[in-house]
């Protein structure tokens, strides 16, 4: 085994920080270790000396780079695109030597809960239901990823749950071995319903671990003989998973990973005494600031150099979910025009395949990586065949070998990952200049590529005129196009008794509050259209199927997006089981604008029509003209939406809409 060495200088030239880069290599030895030369002196206002050294053996393994879908609902557009598009989105984040090229895929387990840009679907909405692995689209999803990589590693982890685990608790830990056996459900079902095989399960996002469901989850793992499946634990912080392990012996043995979630590339004493495996388990890449695309950077090189993490795993995978929701632009790329065919590949996606496209799971770090002396840092990765990969960023404090380049910051395609001419080697001497935020992979690793599409069409707003009448029949997705559910579980739903023409319709699922992650609003919303849509005209046939307490609601102009849409804000029409008609300026109407005397009923089909101007507003009940008001207490614009007063059965049909 024989070290080589990394030589720096910086120079001030035109005020602008330089970074002058040597490696010193001479041909990789038959083991595959790496042999260096000594140069004489070099003359430079300064000389840093980095050395690359595996002669004491490899650092810790390198378990892969990914990504979330979930937390929630951020894919949710991405289902209703058509091809080719939906199939090149795909390309650019899974498939090997294209794009981003992940080696993880982490996703949601629905819970029916809002867990921050909407909910997802439980697999088991009721305790006294069968599951149903038809809803929602992680699983088509992960079978999309696997399809184009095999070798992907896939991740399971609640953040909310459905209201039977817990009825009126706050946590679903009232009895642990049915949470237990909940979760195992879903991945044997994922097994048995799609061919899908779980590496890794989560235990509740973000909540601190309780310690006998752990071990209860790992006894029931092992019950329906899924040993291979690893318990990470516990999606949060270092503390108290961390320590644990030193007091309870018996919870050592039954969680393979400590996830922490935005590390600040930081971990503790505990977690690394513990030797279990340290992941970054939901990490940020911050795109939508210039100099947040660096920051992506940054992490993926010192989550490792600082804190000895070996996977990090970036919130979220692809910004698919309506502008003007929580965290827009937060993904890896960017997809939110199903109906216009538009995506954007971003930033993000390039700075992934500077490691994902040049190193795999199992290569292993060397020991001697680090930080740069003015800023940055460079890691080096080995698969102990002879291959090696450097990966080296300088992000914002200084900001033969192929070579691959990045200048952060920019929009222009170009200068994202291009394949630069390889460094020639002479006499053993490498040297490349580097400049203010810029990312560089050197390896001898020859199959990197930089994926290419076809210009994907020009983006366009959600069209004016939108219908749909529900009629799928037997559909493959319990979701209707475009619907984008923030509190309860709208899906396709098939009437049995003799409904005319009703037959197929769309329904709010859940009769019961699911245990939140974060704050669910107590009445259930689906929105669909265009934030910026004013004038309107709604018109939805709706059936309500509570009596006495139940509402039914039509909406327009709605606003507060994702988590915060128990205070949403807008034009809501409302019919309700004792026979009035509301018309609220929020959700929670708490506002009340108008109330009066309907004539309905429930278990009765009736035909709703919201038409909004610029001053003014009118409800039209099955043809009658019922109410009509100013619009000065309302929002200016926002969403189209539908939904119940409170979690109960509601169903909708031939949903029209002209803005």
């Amino acid at each position: 085994m024989f070290p080589y060495k990394v030589w720096t200088n910086r120079l001030r030239a035109e005020g602008r920080l330089l970074l002058w880069l040597l490696l010193l290599l001479t041909p990789l030895s038959a083991t595959g270790s790496f042999r260096h030369k000594k140069l004489g002196p070099v003359v430079t206002p300064q000389t840093f000396r980095y050395i690359l050294d595996d002669s004491a053996g490899h650092g810790r393994v390198f378990d892969g780079i990914g990504a979330i879908s979930s937390g929630g609902a951020t894919s949710r557009l991405l289902l209703n695109y058509r091809e080719p598009y939906r199939s090149e989105i795909l390309d650019y984040l899974f498939k090997p030597n294209f794009g981003a090229s992940l080696h993880i895929l982490k996703v949601e387990v629905g819970g029916d809960g809002q867990t921050t840009d909407g909910t997802e679907p439980s697999h088991m909405h009721f305790k006294q239901e069968g599951a149903d692995y038809r809803r929602g689209y992680e699983w088509w999803l992960m079978k999309e990823a696997k399809k184009r990589n095999p070798n992907i590693k896939l991740i399971g982890l609640p953040w909310s749950f459905p209201g039977w685990l817990g009825p009126g608790r706050t946590d679903p830990y009232e009895n642990i071995t049915m949470t237990a056996l909940y979760v195992v459900s879903w991945i044997l079902g994922a097994k048995k319903h799609h061919k899908l095989d779980i590496d890794y399960i989560g235990i509740w996002n973000e909540k601190d671990p309780q310690q006998n469901y752990i071990k209860t989850l790992r006894k029931m793992l092992n019950h329906k003989k899924l040993h291979r499946v690893k318990i990470v634990a516990n999606d949060h912080n270092w503390a108290p998973i961390s320590v644990f392990w030193e007091v309870d012996s018996q919870l050592t043995h039954t969680f393979d990973v400590i996830g922490v979630h935005y590390t600040a590339n930081q971990s503790n004493a505990k977690a690394l005494e513990s030797k279990k495996k340290l992941w970054s388990t939901e990490d940020c890449n911050n795109f939508k600031e210039e100099t947040g695309r660096g920051f992506w950077a940054r992490n993926l090189n010192q989550n490792y150099v600082i804190g000895q993490i070996t996977a990090t795993i970036a919130w979220n995978l692809v910004s698919s979910y309506y502008p003007q929701l929580v965290f827009e632009r937060d993904g890896l790329m960017t997809a939110k025009e199903p109906w216009s065919g538009h995506y954007s590949v971003e930033a993000p996606i390039w700075i992934t395949a500077h490691t994902t496209q040049f190193a795999e799971p199992g290569w292993r770090y060397l020991k001697t990586v680090g930080l740069l002396k003015n800023g940055g840092s460079y890691v080096a990765l080995t698969d102990g065949l002879g291959n090696l990969t450097i990966i080296i960023e300088t992000m914002k404090k200084l900001r033969m070998l192929q070579v691959w380049y990045t200048k952060i910051g920019t929009r222009f395609w170009r200068d994202t990952f291009r394949h630069l001419p390889p460094v020639k080697i002479t006499d053993g001497t490498i040297s490349l200049q580097l400049g203010l935020d810029e990312l560089y992979t050197l390896t001898t690793i020859t199959t990197g590529h930089k994926g290419w599409h076809p210009t994907p069409p020009e983006s366009q707003p959600f069209p004016i005129k939108f219908k749909d009448d529900f009629n799928v029949g037997d559909q493959c997705f319990s979701a209707a196009p475009h619907f984008a559910d923030q509190a309860g579980v709208f899906e396709y739903h098939t009437n049995d008794n003799d409904m005319e023409e009703h037959t197929f319709t769309f329904r709010q699922m859940l009769t019961q509050r699911p245990i939140s992650w974060g704050e669910d609003a107590d009445q259930t919303i689906s929105i669909i259209g265009d934030h910026n849509w004013k004038d309107i005209k709604i018109t939805c046939d709706v059936y309500m199927e509570t009596a006495m307490t139940g509402g039914i609601f039509i909406a327009a102009r709605v606003k507060n997006p994702g988590k915060l849409f128990q205070r949403a804000q807008g034009v809501f029409f409302w019919i309700l089981a004792n026979g009035t008609y509301e018309v609220t300026s929020d959700l929670a109407s708490t506002h009340l604008i108008k109330r009066g005397n309907a004539g309905i009923m429930v278990e009765r089909w009736h035909t709703l029509t919201l038409v909004i101007s610029d001053t003014s507003a009118y409800g039209i009940l099955n043809s009658t003209h019922i109410w009509t008001t100013s619009m000065k207490p309302f929002p200016k614009n926002g969403w189209a939406a539908i939904g119940t007063r409170g979690y109960e059965a509601g169903q909708f049909d031939n949903f029209y809409v002209d803005a």
